[in-house]
């Protein structure tokens, strides 16, 4: 099932990129929070960044990946994450469908970065496997 991972290979690549995410989790989009709600490149970064599942630590670029996951195992991870974080866990999955069906059709190894609640192709797939 394709999904969004955390990569670190694509970072530095634009001003403001930071990586503090585990290589090859799966990642969420937060929220943006007041200081970043009208700008994705306010001072806290939120409003361009991805939320590890696991580590709960931001990265500013996701790539699609192809893993061996089920639906539900994507809800369970993001059920488990919401709680752990504080958020409502009754909201996995509509969120996992979201996410889902954002990247069902986009090739994988595509890179993204984030601009408040659009995302932004960063690198194709033939680009990430070339360079």
């Amino acid at each position: 099932m394709k999904v969004l991972v955390a990569p670190a290979q694509t970072q530095g690549a634009r001003r403001g990129d930071f990586h503090h995410a585990v290589e090859g989790e799966l990642v969420r989009i937060d929220p943006p929070c007041a200081a970043d709600r009208r700008d994705p490149d306010g001072r806290c970064g939120c409003g361009r960044a991805f939320a590890g599942l696991n580590s709960a630590r931001a990265t500013t670029t996701a790539r699609v990946a192809d893993l061996p996951l089920s639906r539900a195992d994507v809800v369970e991870a993001l059920r488990s994450s919401l709680a752990q974080q504080g958020w409502d866990p009754a909201e996995a999955a509509q969120e996992a469908d979201d996410l889902l069906r954002t990247v069902a059709d986009v090739p994988v190894g595509t890179v993204y970065g984030r601009r408040l609640s659009k995302l932004v192709a960063l690198r194709t797939t033939e680009e990430t496997a070339s360079g």
